[in-house]
């Protein structure tokens, strides 16, 4: 029995027809997904409120002179993860300067997240490499040479080090892409708002329950900017705080204007203007290079599975005839 699963694991075609049928599994996981996602706004808007509650509750014990124990409440972390992060210190030697930081661009804030993330730091590395030491000393044996082998095993070990690093940044350029396509809108109505005399925060909750349908992530980070910009003792911060959550260009410049409305005094309106008009320009040069590049991105796909029909429906009724005629 053993030794028709190993075998099984070592043939090439059944491992072709796992993959397929993984494929498989997953596309329709995906499609299926689609029909039964829940409200993902509201979902993400009942996270921001309780991080707005967060927030509260910190300045409250911070003003408060015979405060208590510290509220929080943010979601705790996983007990098993805290456990091991904690019993580690993984903190001090797999933390960086800047984990908080992509962490929140990423869309995950608050100590679970940053637990997680060096929980999985730590397992994935172990994992990959004790899964393919046995797949390859193990499963395999003397099929291949043992160079192949072991740089296989160093290979799935750096991959496992990299693996939490790719997910962040495939979040971060989701989300910033999310971003970017809904800002030229959000832009426009902040002006608006601007201009009718609506004072910031509240026009950050109106352009956030406006621009959700768009962008969830556009929508959360204005919400939480409009909860620091009540809470916190400098409104210079909350604007710093959204560019760094963000990190897109367009809401850099939108803060930094802010910023020295706040601080000089200079009007806001001429200057979203300016930077609406600029991001609008921004995304329609964006539209006309990826539609420059679509020519020679379609010479492959042509080459491969157009000409060949093409082919054989033009030869197909000569061919026909000429044998007819033989």
């Amino acid at each position: 029995m053993i030794d028709a699963v190993l075998h099984r694991l070592v043939d090439p075609q059944f491992l072709f027809i796992l993959m397929v049928a993984v494929a498989t599994a997953a596309t329709i996981i995906t499609l299926g997904l689609t029909f039964v996602e829940g409200d993902n706004l509201t979902r993400r808007m009942r996270a921001v409120s309780v991080e707005r509650e967060a927030i509260r509750a910190r300045e409250r014990n911070r003003l408060s002179k015979n405060a208590g124990p510290k509220v929080s409440l943010r979601q705790q972390p996983t007990a098993y993860m805290k456990k091991v992060v904690d019993r580690l210190n993984l903190s001090t030697w797999l933390g960086t300067e800047t984990a908080k930081i992509r962490l929140a661009m990423a869309g995950y804030r608050g100590k679970q997240a940053e637990t997680a993330f060096l929980f999985f730091r730590l397992v994935s590395p172990i994992s990959l490499f004790l899964f393919t030491l046995f797949y390859a000393f193990v499963i395999i044996g003397d099929k291949y040479s043992v160079t192949v082998r072991l740089i296989a095993v160093v290979g799935a070990l750096y991959l496992g080090i990299k693996l939490p690093e790719i997910f962040l940044k495939n979040q971060t350029t989701k989300r910033q892409l999310s971003m970017r396509r809904a800002i030229p809108d959000a832009m426009d109505l902040l002006l608006i708002c601007v201009e009718s005399g609506v004072s910031i925060e509240h026009a950050f909750r109106k352009v956030a329950a406006e621009v959700g349908s768009q962008s969830v992530a556009l929508a959360e980070e204005l919400t939480l900017t409009t909860a620091e910009l009540s809470y916190l003792q400098e409104r210079r911060q909350a604007f710093e705080n959204l560019a760094n959550r963000t990190g897109v260009d367009a809401i850099k410049a939108i803060t930094t204007a802010l910023v020295q409305a706040e601080r000089y005094g200079t009007p806001v309106g001429v200057a979203l203007r300016v930077l609406a008009q600029e991001s609008r320009d921004q995304r329609m040069n964006e539209a006309e290079k990826k539609a420059a590049a679509l020519p020679p991105k379609l010479t492959v796909p042509m080459i491969l599975f157009f000409l060949p029909v093409l082919f054989a429906v033009i030869l197909t009724p000569a061919l026909i005839q000429i044998f007819n005629w033989n």
